[in-house]
């Protein structure tokens, strides 16, 4: 049990044991409820040293580097801001008597501070002072100090008081240092798997890309090969069918050559879409400027399929070099597949764009766009959309949502193949209920080059 001397309790003014007792009983049950280390300094010099009988208090705190001291709470009548300290004062390790304290970690009692070269006078001299040092965790955390206006006020029972109050205040903090610490190993794992999970989509996003790459590639090598071989066979079959139609006189005879000549003729139009597809069509790219191609497509079209279809093209449009047919018969695809997706009818809208792609600015086009300059040919209709499931495969050769006998499914991947083979990509956004858009990107024409002159 803490003793204080009988003979100099008036005199220092110090609470009674009783007194004092229930005041570090109090600290204890409260320790656990204090939030913060500025919390805990303010609270120990008001409401722990405070009334254990001490004139005044004064707690420092140590900086990270352990090189100085920072005034951070007080208590008495040097400190009647409450809890707002003026000017705080900065002590080095090692200067005085508090500065000791801080680099010997060891407590100090000054009798008569007027005889101590280590002094630092204040504007109201002290003549006793005691000190005692926080370490936590090997490391000062602070100082806690006291002066007194008297001679050799100080003696064993007030630096057995001052030490448990330190002891207590130093588990505290270490206490709170581990909370800190904990909170940032949680932060950080929150931090690792997060990034963690980014890793890992970002995987599987690849390992889709280069899956759907292989796989189109593969689909591509086989169609290619397959396209030339049903070609040649398409061919001897035509021949033949003209030269059947020379010696058929009757008229059901020629009819049904016609049939079958109709026949052959869509299979070779199939066969042209699979080589598109397969990226081995045959182009023939001129610097075209894509608005008239636009526009005279969109004439065209509300003329001979009777269907609305609005402009928005874009002023001074950068020229590309295409494949004029190849562009029409792209355009072609897409404004059939976006009137088919509205059955109760509607416009499509074709739209122009200049496109300058760079890296901050990309996220939104399409991952396999290098950077650069593109022109945008958007195609948009206000019909059903698309699924997600159907998403992945519209561009799959045969694949079609259409009935039997209503469809091929090679429109969408001969615009892929055609388009990947005029150095650009296709981009989709859809909207159950509220339409698609479709956006191909054509590299823009290297700056200087001029559009032929009839497309001035």
């Amino acid at each position: 049990m803490l003793q204080l001397v009988p003979t100099n309790l008036n005199k220092r003014n110090r609470a009674s044991e009783a007194q004092m007792l229930r005041t570090l009983n109090t600290f204890a049950v409260d320790l656990m409820s204090i939030p913060s280390v500025e919390d805990l300094f303010w609270y120990v010099a008001q409401n722990v040293v405070g009334k254990l009988g001490f004139v005044d208090c004064v707690i420092y705190q140590a900086d990270k580097g352990q090189t100085e001291l920072t005034q951070a709470a007080a208590w008495g009548e040097k400190n009647p801001y409450g809890r707002n300290i003026i000017n705080p004062l900065i002590i080095p390790f090692g200067r005085g008597i508090t500065g000791q304290v801080a680099q010997s970690r060891k407590p100090i009692i000054v009798d008569d501070l007027l005889k101590d070269e280590n002094y630092i006078a204040d504007t109201e001299p002290a003549r006793s002072e005691i000190c005692v040092p926080l370490i936590c965790g090997g490391r000062i955390a602070g100082v806690i100090d006291s002066e007194h206006p008297d001679i050799a006020v100080f003696g064993e029972a007030e630096l057995e008081i001052l030490s448990t109050v330190a002891a207590m205040t130093s588990a505290k903090l270490e206490l709170l240092a581990e909370t800190d610490r904990s909170q940032e190993r949680y932060e950080y794992l929150v931090v690792a798997h997060t990034q963690l999970m980014q890793e890992t989509n970002n995987r599987k996003a690849l390992e889709a890309k280069l899956f759907e790459a292989r796989k189109m590639e593969a689909i591509g090598r086989l169609t290619g090969r397959f396209a030339h071989e049903f070609n040649n066979l398409l061919t001897v079959i035509g021949g033949n069918i003209e030269l059947l139609e020379l010696d058929t006189p009757d008229a059901e005879s020629r009819a049904t050559l016609q049939g079958v000549k109709t026949a052959s003729a869509r299979g070779a139009q199939l066969i042209r879409d699979m080589l598109a597809f397969a990226q081995r069509t045959r182009l023939s790219p001129v610097t075209v400027d894509l608005n008239a191609l636009v526009s005279t497509f969109c004439q065209d079209c509300e003329r001979t399929l009777a269907s609305p279809v609005e402009q928005s093209i874009a002023a001074d449009l950068w020229p590309v070099s295409v494949d004029p047919v190849a562009v029409d018969n792209m355009l072609l695809a897409l404004a059939l597949n976006g009137f088919e997706a509205m059955p109760n009818g509607g416009r499509i809208k074709v739209a122009t764009k200049n496109i300058f792609h760079t890296l901050p600015e990309g996220q939104h086009l399409p991952s396999e766009l290098t950077p650069g300059r593109y022109v945008r040919l958007s195609v948009s209709d206000r019909g059903t959309g698309i699924t997600a499931e159907h998403m992945a495969q519209i561009f799959d050769p045969f694949f079609t949502t259409k009935a039997a006998g209503e469809g091929t499914g090679l429109g969408l991947s001969m615009v892929l193949g055609v388009i990947r083979q005029s150095g650009g990509t296709v981009a989709v956004r859809s909207e159950i209920g509220l339409g698609s858009t479709f956006e191909l990107y054509f590299p823009a024409s290297p700056c200087g080059t001029e559009l032929p002159s009839e497309n001035h």
